[in-house]
This record gives C-alpha cells, structure tokens and sequence, in this order.
C-alpha cells in the first residue's frame, strides 16, 4: 500500500525551561558615626578682692595756726 519513505529531519528547536535559586549576596552599607564636640566659650568672672588699711589720724591739722585759716 504505502512505499516506505525516507523521513524528512527538521533542525532541532531550542526549548528553554528556565528556573530561578535565590542566592543571598553580601552587601555592605558603611555608617559613620560622627561625635561632634562644640566648644563655647562661655565667661567666669573671678573678682579678687583688695583689702587696704587706711589710717585717719585726729591729730590737729599741719597749718592749723596758719594766718590763712584765721
């Protein structure tokens, strides 16, 4: 009935089955802290006292018998 025929061989077609594995990676994000330290000048009055003794004498005065002062 049918001849036996030679098949007719087609190029092979690529069918691709793709599947994902999640894979943890490293990743480093630095900070840098920075302590910042404001000096203000702020002032501090020092008083220093000073003691004098002064003497005050009730004596008469120099020229009291000056002609001026009569």
């Amino acid at each position: 009935m049918y001849r036996h025929v030679r098949p007719v061989i087609c190029p092979p077609k690529c069918v691709v089955h793709d599947t994902y594995t999640t894979r943890q990676v490293p990743v480093i994000h630095p900070v840098i802290h920075v302590n910042r330290h404001h000096v203000v000048n702020v002032p501090c009055h020092i008083y220093k006292p000073v003691t004098r003794n002064v003497f005050v004498s009730h004596a008469y005065p120099k020229h009291c018998c000056d002609h001026r002062y009569r």
